[in-house]
């Protein structure tokens, strides 16, 4: 009997492991973030197919990896908090038409002497238009600010459900407001700035610059100062960025996460795509405003499996082809992940790798 029952407990574990963990995983993951909406859809029996279960946990898997940043979350929680290292920044600064918060980051102590103005960077951090805040973003901010001997702002903005891409992106054209308004009183010249934005971020600064630069009602900002900002803006350096929504809404079909990933919530829906992509929005302007774009920068490494390397390959030829000026630089064995993490601290691994691309094509941005 008890043979038996030996016999029968390795099938029954291979169904467990195959059968019971994945569904399960799915079940729980789309319980949470959400089941399929698309219109006609009975959203349990597309939920539970098996291709979507083994694709959507192998995707749910992936994020394991993430645990290996513990140190460094530790690291940057204990930094943000202590009061030692306020001399490095200021926090909370409330800005814009929903009172958002941005810290700025001072430049190295010997830039800050006499009445020299350092140029401004304005990262903004990604997380799927779903997830993020500026405090997580301290130590990057921090070495960026000594690497780029830059003053460099990092501000939150209202992030889904809070708000959708067109808030986000008025979020991010009234923190440059903020910084036309400031830059006497924070030492920084407020006419030499360059956006920097990573994954979501990314989409967001260039489609910001795009915006400010077609001179868009839906900002709710004056013709004249939409024009201000836009001479300001020197240039948009994308890191792992998304550039074209429905090829990156196909890209997340592929690995099963798109009903459960905050993109097309974001957008108010798959209409919305093509207004929301720089690749469409790009393609529509006239010449007068296409001279007027900023030179784009773009990074992506090659083992990027969250937002593949052809978003930014394909988003340089159309500006190319526009004849709007851009820089393509591809980083072997660069996850998508690492692209932000390792310019967080020197002892991480790409950290020379990838500032030696971002400095090269700062300095040429502010003609230096």
């Amino acid at each position: 009997m008890s043979g038996l029952r030996d016999h029968m407990s390795v099938p029954v574990a291979v169904g467990v492991l195959l059968v019971g963990v994945p569904y399960s995983v799915s079940i729980a993951v789309q319980w949470f973030y959400g089941w399929p909406i698309k219109p006609g859809y009975k959203k349990y029996i597309e939920a539970l197919k098996p291709r979507r279960i083994y694709t959507l946990t192998r995707a749910v898997l992936e994020t394991l990896k993430y645990l290996q940043y513990g140190r460094l979350y530790i690291q940057w929680k204990s930094w943000y908090n202590n009061n030692k290292n306020h001399k490095h920044f200021k926090k909370g600064i409330t800005f814009g038409r929903r009172s958002n918060k941005l810290d700025l980051y001072y430049p190295p102590h010997e830039r800050m002497a006499g009445d020299i103005l350092t140029p401004l960077v304005v990262f903004v951090y990604g997380g799927a238009w779903g997830s993020g805040e500026r405090t997580i973003y301290c130590l990057l901010a921090k070495q960026m600010a000594d690497e780029l001997n830059a003053t460099v702002i990092c501000p939150d903005y209202c992030i889904y459900p809070k708000g959708n891409v067109l808030g986000m992106v008025q979020d991010i054209a009234d923190c440059l407001v903020w910084a036309q308004e400031n830059g006497e009183k924070f030492n920084f010249d407020k006419d030499s700035i360059v956006l920097i934005g990573h994954s979501a971020g990314a989409h967001l600064c260039a489609l910001t610059t795009l915006f400010l630069t077609d001179t868009r009602d839906e900002l709710f900002i004056e013709l004249s100062q939409q024009q201000d900002i836009t001479r300001a803006v020197r240039g948009v350096i994308g890191l792992s960025g998304v550039y074209d929504i429905m090829e990156h809404y196909k890209h997340e079909q592929k690995r099963a996460v798109e009903y459960i990933s905050s993109m097309h919530k974001a957008m108010n829906g798959v209409e919305n795509f093509a207004y929301y992509s720089p690749t469409h929005v790009v393609k529509n302007l006239n010449q007068d405003k296409l001279d007027r774009v900023p030179p784009f920068i773009l990074l992506h490494g090659t083992n990027d499996i969250i937002v593949p390397v052809e978003s930014s390959t394909k988003f340089s030829v159309i500006l190319s082809s526009l004849s709007v000026k851009v820089s393509l630089l591809l980083l072997p064995k660069v996850n998508h992940t690492e692209m932000v993490t390792d310019i967080m601290a020197p002892n991480r691994f790409f950290y020379q790798l990838i500032y030696g691309c971002i400095k090269q094509e700062f300095r040429k941005l502010l003609g230096t």
